[in-house]
């Protein structure tokens, strides 16, 4: 059975959120949902997820999963909210324990904050199966843009999370905590050994003037045509590149109030004394 999927752009954060399922009326699994979230006022909402919702709503889908490919740091989390009204169990992968320990460091977060994972329902290991209904799906550890990055097989198609762009983009970049250029190398290219025709659906995409945002493409595209990592490309020659390309970019402009949502699982941080949830802005430390 091949899977059918439903993507859903955030225009805001150039983000996909995928649904894939089996059939109307059966199972599904929430792939990366978006929290609209207003940086000057600091206001969340739930436009971009409800839409999702609301097409699980008209297919008739039971939701099993809400499936986190990396803790993000250019958007929030929607996990919580749509487990809240669809269900699904929130999972990710089990190396997110190294990132929520290096950012309860960084952001000096409560001591409470546990960093064993458990504000998630699963966490997976690489090679770790499991079901959407009729569905095998398979959990791959896909490190280099962090060390938490996973990819989910899901026949035919494959969610890539930030491991790469489309072939006119390139890759994701590797210089936040715990990533690595030469993992990165070695992860795309192990989805790019998957046969040729099998359906790539990225995470992000960020378009030149001269096309529309893209949701997919294909291993074939990728091997021919992507201008970081397509066949041909060495790995000392990748990283040579993405080291050099990392060293000119800015931080992302939501990373501070994304990766201390996201490493909870898309939960605020505990309210204060007076009700209210806040976020930290650390001086001088990024």
């Amino acid at each position: 059975m091949l899977p059918q999927v439903q993507s859903f752009l955030d225009p805001a954060t150039s983000t996909y959120t995928h649904v894939v399922y089996d059939r109307a009326g059966g199972h599904a699994a929430i792939v990366d949902p978006v929290l609209d979230f207003d940086a000057r006022s600091g206001r969340t909402a739930h436009t971009r997820a409800d839409e999702v919702i609301a097409f699980v709503r008209a297919q008739n889908l039971t939701v099993d999963w809400v499936l986190e490919t990396h803790a993000h740091a250019d958007h929030l989390s929607a996990a919580p909210y749509v487990k809240a009204q669809v269900g699904g169990k929130v999972a990710i992968g089990g190396a997110i324990q190294r990132v929520q320990s290096v950012f309860k460091t960084l952001f000096h977060l409560e001591p409470e904050f546990a960093t064993d994972g458990s504000q998630f329902d699963h966490l997976f290991a690489d090679g770790d199966t499991f079901t959407i209904g009729d569905l095998t799906t398979t959990a791959w550890h896909v490190p280099g843009h962090t060390p938490a990055d996973m990819a989910f097989v899901v026949g035919d198609a494959v969610f890539v999370g930030d491991t790469m762009f489309m072939p006119d983009v390139g890759s994701a970049r590797c210089d936040f905590p715990g990533g690595d250029a030469h993992q990165l190398f070695q992860s795309v290219r192990r989805i790019l050994a998957l046969p040729p025709q099998t359906r790539l659906f990225m995470c992000h995409d960020y378009p030149p003037a001269t096309r529309e945002s893209q949701a997919m493409c294909t291993v074939a595209d990728q091997r021919q045509g992507n201008i970081h990592v397509r066949d041909g490309i060495s790995e000392t020659e990748f990283v040579a590149m993405r080291q050099a390309r990392d060293a000119t970019l800015a931080m992302p402009n939501l990373i501070l109030p994304s990766v201390q949502v996201n490493i909870r699982a898309g939960h605020l941080p505990p309210a204060e004394s007076d009700g209210r949830h806040y976020l930290k802005l650390p001086v001088n430390v990024f």
